[in-house]
């Protein structure tokens, strides 16, 4: 075998797979007997569920070993799962948080292979976000103070277990898929893509020491806490999760540009200069996370630089010089005419006549003068979470009031409030009838980038939105008076009508095995008119879904390119197709790349946003 597999040349990380999945077969042939372990789901189950416990824990053990199928059935059926503090709702969304946990269950069961560590669909980015989006779930469902009185657990025989062990089985489950995503992770090719690449795995890993320590804090080390036991094992990692934050952070600074339009963010060192959204804001938002939340890291290990290793000094918690790049590269984009009439964020900026740079080549203008007035949901939405940490650091309102203007501006964009008009079914900037969309939506060309986009707005909104907290400074974390709570909460409050509309939507995309589709308005496929204003000449390029252009306004000149090992996709991964029928026989969401861990996820994040914001006071105090 060792010699076929010499032949063969195998990639390393391969090769390492390959060792490992021989040796968990041989454990398995050479392991006992023991009886079947009963599913994650059987611990979920409501004392006044409609699925009775027998029942669920009968169609989970079945399905052991085997992609989870769906067994909620009707939608109905989980109405009455959760009995206090969820209002009921008119349509068929059940109890919110049942929902919520149902969809993490489905994009782990169906996305996720612990023994390789990835989401094999997913590339390396949306890894990161779909790490992230494990992690804040985690930190969802440990705070949910109900959680004794309304979940319990059953063991084989259908008899009710702890709830506290029920809990904590559900959280180690799904944290063990985290800690196997640190060793699957590409860590070593992220290192060679894109600016906005390294940031998303610097957010990832900070929220998953966020989860860590309410965990730990809740449960662990509460003074009133009956599991009181010093700390939680979750701990062990986060000096491993904290490292890798700050080696992708440091990486990804080096994309700050003062040569060309006064400062902001490049997006790749492999095309000619693009000084877009998403980068900049990823930027904000990863270096205020990392001045709050990053505990320090006394790790030295050398990593590559220009070919050659470097020992990392030592980083410490709290560093200004983390707060002081937030604060400009705000500054900078927040001057930058990025926002276009609705107030949105469009795509970016190119630099007018650039030819190579320096030396021998021309910068052109060096102004940001040639605007991509694309628009893409997630620009709208990373923002948020780093505007609230500048709040949280600085003390400035300001932080917080353009937050609240842009989110306004996200939901007028799509339509919202809802009148009795056929206007309603037209595009208002960034969907209609009050649900997000993307323009590529419509025909189903999303490819892996756009199809993450929505889960990503949800994610930082339910960032931006969670309570204040109340009192005097503590250390370098400022605190609100009560009216500013108050304030706070209210402005919050008035975006739940629209989020609950988004969450129904995203709902009703599900298909029989319980994955959520894309395109959340495809129910209103019919009533859509004309859509030419989605292939008009304002709209921009989507390079985002269609593909990078190799033309001299996007690419290096070719004496000067280099080859990356991660390039941009050149080709849409779908194609233009028909809409349906009227009679709703044609699945919408099947076309183009279909349904995905990427568009699951943004079920997840929207759920959530309604179980944190909406349903619960919980989270928003």
């Amino acid at each position: 075998m060792a010699e076929r597999i010499a032949r063969r040349k195998l990639p390393f990380r391969q090769l390492v797979a390959l060792l490992i999945l021989i040796q968990f077969c041989v454990a398995t042939a050479l392991a006992p007997s023991s009886p079947t372990t009963p599913h994650p789901r059987c611990i979920l189950v409501g004392r006044d569920s409609a699925l009775s416990p027998g029942r669920a824990c009968r169609n989970a053990n079945n399905k052991h070993g085997q992609k989870r199928k769906a067994t909620l059935g009707n939608l109905a059926q989980f109405r009455s799962q959760v009995e206090d503090g969820e209002p009921n709702s008119p349509t068929n969304l059940p109890a919110t948080f049942p929902a919520m946990l149902d969809a993490l269950d489905v994009m782990q069961s169906h996305f996720f292979e612990i023994w390789l560590g990835i989401w094999p669909t997913a590339i390396d980015w949306t890894a990161a976000v779909m790490g992230t989006q494990v992690s804040t779930t985690l930190n969802a469902i440990t705070s949910f103070t109900d959680y004794d009185a309304h979940l319990g657990a059953v063991d084989e025989s259908g008899l009710m277990m702890d709830s506290v062990t029920a809990r904590e089985n559900l959280i180690n489950q799904y944290f063990s898929h985290l800690t196997s995503f640190y060793f699957g992770e590409n860590a070593f090719g992220l290192r060679t893509q894109a600016y906005d690449d390294m940031l998303w795995v610097v957010l990832g890993w900070l929220e998953s020491i966020s989860f860590i320590n309410t965990h730990s804090e809740l449960h662990f080390e509460s003074s009133t806490s009956s599991e009181r036991n010093s700390s939680w094992h979750g701990r062990q990692f986060i000096p491993s999760f904290a490292h890798r934050a700050r080696i992708f952070y440091d990486l990804a600074s080096r994309g700050w540009d003062t040569s060309l339009c006064g400062g902001g963010m490049i997006w790749s060192p492999y095309l000619a200069p693009y000084k877009n959204a998403i980068t900049n804001q990823l930027y904000i938002s990863a270096s205020i996370s990392m001045y709050l939340y990053f505990p320090g890291d006394d790790n030295t290990s050398p990593f590559l630089v220009n070919g050659e290793t470097a020992e990392l000094p030592k980083a410490k918690e709290h560093d200004e010089k983390y707060l002081e790049a937030a604060i400009e590269a705000y500054t900078w984009l927040s001057s930058s005419n990025m926002t276009n009439t609705k107030g949105l964020y469009t795509d970016g900026f190119h630099i007018h006549g650039w030819r190579g740079g320096g030396l021998n080549g021309s910068i052109g203008s060096g102004k940001c003068d040639v605007r991509e007035e694309q628009v893409y949901t997630y620009n709208q939405g990373v923002l948020l979470s780093g505007l609230r940490g500048l709040w949280e650091a600085t003390g400035s309102t300001n932080y917080l009031e353009d937050g609240h203007q842009l989110v306004r501006n996200v939901i007028a964009a799509t339509g919202w409030p809802i009148e009795s008009t056929s206007e309603n079914y037209q595009w208002a900037g960034l969907g209609r009838n009050g649900i997000l969309e993307e323009a590529c939506d419509l025909h189903g060309t999303c490819n892996q980038n756009g199809q993450t986009f929505k889960g990503i707005f949800f994610h930082h909104l339910t960032l931006f939105c969670a309570a204040l907290p109340k009192g005097e400074k503590e250390g370098v974390f400022w605190r609100a008076d009560k009216d500013l709570v108050a304030l706070h909460s209210k402005s919050c409050r008035e975006y739940g009508g629209w989020i609950r509309r988004n969450a129904e939507a995203a709902y009703e995309t599900r298909d029989e095995e319980g994955r959520f589709g894309m395109w959340w308005a495809a129910k209103l496929d019919r009533w859509v008119g004309n859509d030419d204003h989605l292939n008009g000449k304002d709209e921009g390029t989507d390079y985002r879904n269609s593909g990078v252009p190799d033309d001299d306004i996007w690419q290096l000149p070719r004496s000067r390119a280099a080859v990356p090992m991660h390039r941009p996709i050149l080709k849409p991964h779908g194609k233009k197709l028909p809409r349906g029928t009227d009679d709703g026989s044609k699945d919408l969401n099947d076309r183009g790349r279909g349904r995905t861990v990427e568009t699951q996820s943004g079920g997840l994040a929207v759920l959530r946003a309604l179980y944190r914001l909406v349903d619960k006071d919980v989270y928003m105090g």
